[in-house]
């Protein structure tokens, strides 16, 4: 029977492995022991083990199945020899045995776990692995916002999708280069462009008070109600809607100032240029609220042409084909999709010709070793184009990119449209965000009263992104997500802010035990006999490690979240049935503050992979 690579098991199953430390020394005594008892080698990979089920008394369990053509015993007989002899001869880490059927469910000892417990301790970056610079490069694109509108709840998912993603690649060991491409040309943004320039009256951010983004935001909107307003009007006058749509006289002013600004004319460039500045200023406060930011960002009006240039190249070398009309495109029906289009007839670009600039240019600046696009599922097809389209290109990376496809966000009222000035905006449901925290979280705030008003509003800040970003990013990305958030802040249940009070509760235990005289040793070496309860927290907190792995090879940041809540409920259940100070034995004493710590310590690593702060008091 094949052994399934550890971090593919299930990740909240009741199955999932230990440390490797422990289960290194049990894989080599099974291996051993079946040398010895049946007389016959078998290779590691055979020795299957499992986290036990809780119905079962017991730790880690051994599936006895792949030995029985060896033993050519009952599966039952089986397991009961591999059991005395793992009693007998690994006495250090296993403590008892019972059978079930063909499972073989062992005990570890008390030492055992305390030892795991010791190594985990020592390390301060637990679960993370060293970056080097042979690591594999990584560069992951998220944002990718317009220049036309604000960034909304939509984006707000995109990026707190790509920076969780980027911080667990770098957790595997990677090097990360985030990066951004910034939609910053074509007819939208002349729409708001000349939605100014008619309406308005010269208004700025200084002379509105108006964030930037937002301020060419309700432009883009303006545009929309007058363009509509004059297609109703030709409609009216006997047009069918479909010429109305083309005839308009503000979308053929904009269609001429998109002409005008590919020419380079100087005023619109000019024009665009002060705008797409006020924009910026305004995405800079937001990704700043949010806590992401880049290490590069690129620009569609810069790597257009260059994507043209990579096409002719193409179509010089018989990858793509040229019609009759001058347009050029590439077949793809021996991949079994269809043609696409890559230049229109007029020679302008698409958003594929764009894309394979942007990778020309990123090609150039950086040694990618695999590429990641942090993209809505929608463009599914044009991932999987574009992929194909690069390979052909010679882009090393090309075949292998990785589209990190995810679902769209929903709410309770319908779908967000940009144009008509529907969308939940970035900066509100942040400010809103924090508000709530705020509001909700007074009763527990008050009760600290030596904090100042600013130390508070910090709290509130902490408490509101993070249930905001735990919410999200606690969700699988593939699946389209309702985005409620009256239920993002709770301080029960799976939210950023269950997670936050526990930790903030043993940061809390913590200094008390420093006021008591209590120290948190360096090195821990106690001889404490561990209840079930603390057993289980060790053996949870020795996951994380898979955990991050298994959430960098499935792209997958829900992972880290939803492990986040399972610990701290497993915290929460050992803080209420025992005490941590007030024991007696001062071995079981020190191991539970030490157990605190690291599931402290294990929390603030994993809710800071996926952006979230942690705060001390609450």
């Amino acid at each position: 029977m094949r052994r399934f690579p550890f971090f593919y098991l299930p990740l909240h199953s009741k199955y999932f492995i230990t440390d490797m430390k422990i289960e290194n020394s049990i894989v080599s005594a099974v291996v051993a022991g079946v040398k010895t008892l049946y007389g016959q080698d078998v290779p590691e990979k055979t020795v299957q083990l499992q986290k036990t089920k809780k119905e079962f008394e017991g730790h880690l369990t051994l599936v006895v199945f792949p030995f029985l053509k060896i033993s050519r015993k009952k599966p039952e007989d089986t397991a009961q020899d591999l059991g005395c002899y793992l009693e007998k001869n690994l006495p250090a880490v296993v403590a008892g045995f019972n059978v079930i059927k063909g499972f073989l469910n062992l005990k570890i000892t008390s030492a055992a776990w305390t030892e795991l417990l010791a190594d985990i301790h020592a390390d301060g970056q637990y679960g993370f692995v060293p970056v080097t610079d042979g690591s594999p490069l990584v560069m992951i694109e998220y944002s990718s916002p317009n220049t036309n509108k604000p960034l909304h709840l939509g984006h707000v998912r995109n990026n707190l999708l790509g920076w969780a993603l980027a911080n667990v690649m770098a957790a595997n060991g990677n090097r990360v280069v985030k990066t951004n491409i910034v939609n910053d040309r074509g007819i939208h943004i002349c729409k708001s462009m000349l939605a100014w320039l008619k309406y308005g009256n010269g208004a700025t951010p200084e002379s509105t008070g108006i964030k930037g983004d937002h301020l060419i935001g309700d432009y883009y909107v303006a545009f929309d109600k007058h363009y509509k307003e004059q297609i109703a009007g030709l409609v009216s006058q006997g047009m069918s809607e479909e010429e109305a749509k083309n005839e308009a006289p503000l979308i053929k002013e904009a269609r001429e100032m998109l002409v005008k600004w590919e020419q380079g004319d100087p005023e619109v460039r000019a024009l665009w240029h002060k705008m797409n500045e006020w924009v910026y200023a305004g995405f800079d406060v937001t990704y700043k609220a949010l806590g992401v930011s880049f290490d590069k960002i690129y620009y569609e009006s810069d790597t257009y042409l260059e994507g043209k240039e990579k096409v002719m190249e193409g179509l010089e070398k018989g990858f793509f084909f040229r019609k009759e009309d001058g347009s050029v495109w590439a077949d793809l029906t021996k991949e079994g999709l269809d043609e696409k289009l890559l230049l229109r007839s007029d020679g302008t670009s698409v958003y594929m010709t764009q894309d394979i600039g942007t990778a020309k240019l990123r090609f150039q600046d950086f040694p990618i070793d695999k590429m990641i696009y942090v993209v809505g599922n929608e463009q599914n097809y044009h991932f999987q184009v574009l992929s194909i389209l690069l390979d052909k290109l010679g882009f090393e990376w090309g075949k292998d990119l990785v589209h990190f496809s995810y679902g769209m966000v929903e709410l309770p009222n319908g779908k967000m449209k940009s144009r008509e000035g529907t969308v939940v905006d970035a900066d509100e449901l942040v400010a809103e965000m924090i508000e709530t925290a705020r509001k909700m979280s007074e009763d527990k705030i008050n009760k600290l009263t030596d904090l100042t008003e600013e130390e508070a509003g910090e709290i509130a800040r902490v408490v509101g992104l993070g249930a905001l970003k735990y919410f999200i990013l606690k969700v699988d990305a593939r699946k389209n997500m309702l985005f409620n958030p009256a239920e993002s802040i709770d301080f029960n249940g799976n939210t950023g802010s269950f997670i936050q009070y526990t930790y903030a509760r043993i940061r809390s235990i913590l200094r008390k035990a420093e006021e008591a005289g209590l120290q948190v040793p360096e090195h821990l070496s106690v001889a404490a006999e561990l209840n079930e309860k603390e057993i289980a927290l060790v053996q949870m907190l020795s996951e994380f490690a898979l955990v991050v792995k298994q959430a960098g090879n499935d792209y997958n940041p829900s992972c880290i979240a939803n492990y986040c809540y399972d610990l701290v409920k497993e915290y929460n259940q050992f803080y209420h049935d025992y005490s941590i100070l007030r024991e007696e034995d001062a071995d079981k004493r020190l191991f539970r503050l030490v157990l605190s710590a690291n599931v402290g310590k294990i929390v603030r690593l994993g809710m800071g992979l996926l952006g979230i702060e942690m705060p001390e008091r609450m």
